[in-house]
């Protein structure tokens, strides 16, 4: 009797010896496989840029007509596509290398640089004119770069802008022609000077609107990516401290495993002596 007891008592403790040493070894190998969070306080925000060129393209397609005689009619969309990266990176001058190779590969511009920060903590803020056909292949290179945090495209209709901004530059164009015509006609001296400084007033608004309608000539059609990097420390793990994570953690889970068998065994155990005493009792019972 004393030996099958010795017999199960080595038994249940060799369980208890690989349950341990099974708990311990994955959370082992699960620290190795998880991946380091790379964290830093500094944050970028592109809506605070200013002063930078708006850049527009041009879709060309042919839309539908409904009346059967009538061939399709040629529209030319303008648009407005901007993609927004941010990534990090442990390796802050071998991507920046590769950004600005990324740049030239697809014949794109920056347009506005911003680098700042000390070594370790650098930050470097690119806004990129990049021409439509190779607005796809540079970002998809982009996100390859470091350790993307946040990535979007957004597009915008500017077709009716364009027009707005057209339909007001004739309108003016024709009030200048009728002052120009007005002024010919002679009159009194302050009339011809309210006449010049209105003339002269809608000159500078053409102007105005002749830089904007600018930014709409095919010639000089780009998309915009705003691309930044923030520069993060590598964070490496020793081995010792990752055995430490995975005991602490072991041991924790361990005893919490150990207190629910032992709450279930007392259950269990309870549970039959009620039973053992039912059956007492049903055999007295009949007995009578």
């Amino acid at each position: 009797m004393k030996e099958l007891f010795k017999i199960k008592l080595r038994k249940t403790i060799s369980w208890l010896i690989v349950l341990f040493v099974v708990l311990f070894l994955f959370r082992l190998a699960y620290g190795y496989t998880k991946k380091i969070d790379l964290t830093s306080n500094s944050s970028v925000s592109f809506e605070n840029i200013v002063g930078s060129r708006r850049n527009y393209a041009t879709k060309k397609y042919k839309a539908s007509n409904t009346s059967v005689n009538q061939s399709a009619v040629k529209v030319d969309q303008k648009y407005e596509k901007i993609a927004d990266i941010k990534t990090k990176s442990t390796e802050f001058e071998k991507d920046e290398v590769s950004t600005r190779n990324e740049i030239k590969k697809f014949n794109a511009l920056i347009q506005f640089e911003q680098k700042s920060g000390n070594k370790g903590r650098r930050k470097l803020n690119l806004i990129i004119g990049v021409p439509p056909e190779n607005f796809d292949k540079i970002y998809n290179e982009l996100i390859k770069i470091g350790n993307i945090q946040a990535k979007q495209i957004t597009k915008k209709d500017k077709t009716n802008e364009y027009k707005e901004l057209n339909a007001k530059k004739k309108s003016l164009e024709k009030i200048r022609t009728s002052l120009i015509a007005l002024k010919e006609k002679g009159g009194k001296i302050d009339e011809y000077m309210g006449l010049e400084n209105r003339i002269l007033e809608i000159e500078q608004q053409l102007q105005g609107l002749g830089v904007s309608l600018g930014d709409f000539d095919e010639e000089n059609e780009f998309c915009t990516v705003k691309f930044s990097i923030v520069e993060v420390k590598k964070r490496t793990i020793s081995t010792m401290h990752r055995i430490k994570v995975a005991l602490e953690w072991t041991v924790k889970i361990y005893l919490r495993i150990m207190v629910i068998l032992f709450f279930v065994s007392l259950f269990s155990y309870i549970l039959l002596l009620i039973i053992d005493k039912l059956k007492i009792f049903e055999k007295l019972v009949n007995r009578k």
